[in-house]
């Protein structure tokens, strides 16, 4: 079964679904080529990145511990299985171990460039729909004069306008490539374009 066959088998019906996965793909390949670093170690890892996240939704477990888990079953006789489980290992935004090789950089680069964007704003939207998250805070959407919500430990914010400032705003300057910051940079531009057009909107 090819790496793509299974993240559509283990992702099928989740929020980090099949789709969210080949972007990162796609991100991937393209870093890995700008960078100079390891195509088929970078290909495996993002395509096997997120198998763990139905997981942390069912036991609580961090998803990359699980999917690096996974993987590292997966690819027992694979020659590069320990560079590609160490991608996976380190790729998550909050917590995890930093990445040590190019390609660990190169994963955790283009799995935070999805979160930025058009598509980083469909998913902010996506995402407080289905956990029934307001917009907005109708007295101050945008935190002018109070502190931004930030999460209580499971609970995500009150707002979905909020995540922008509690995650978004800061990705551009966590890249570790100087190609995935450019990107992230131009992405988050166009996301302020669309904060500042939805304030011209509401308020």
């Amino acid at each position: 079964m090819g790496y793509e066959a299974i993240a559509a088998e283990k992702l099928c019906g989740h929020v980090h679904d099949l789709l969210h996965v080949k972007r990162v793909v796609k991100n991937a390949l393209f870093l890995a080529e700008e960078e100079g670093a390891d195509a088929e170690v970078v290909e495996a890892a993002a395509w096997l990145h997120d198998l763990g996240r139905p997981f942390e939704s069912e036991t609580g477990e961090c998803h990359a511990v699980e999917s690096a888990r996974i993987a590292r079953e997966l690819l027992a006789s694979h020659p590069k299985r320990d560079a590609i489980v160490h991608c996976i290992e380190c790729h998550r935004f909050s917590r995890g171990p930093e990445p040590d090789t190019l390609e660990g950089k190169i994963l955790q680069d283009a799995d935070r460039l999805d979160a930025l964007g058009a598509v980083g704003i469909a998913r902010i939207f996506a995402f407080g729909g289905q956990h029934g998250r307001p917009m907005y805070d109708e007295g101050d959407p945008f935190a002018d004069s109070r502190e931004v919500a930030r999460p209580s430990g499971k609970k995500i914010e009150p707002y979905s306008v909020d995540h922008f400032y509690n995650k978004q705003i800061k990705l551009p300057s966590l890249m570790h490539t100087e190609s995935a910051r450019r990107e992230a940079e131009r992405r988050w531009a166009f996301m302020e374009k669309f904060l500042a057009e939805l304030r011209g909107e509401i308020c």
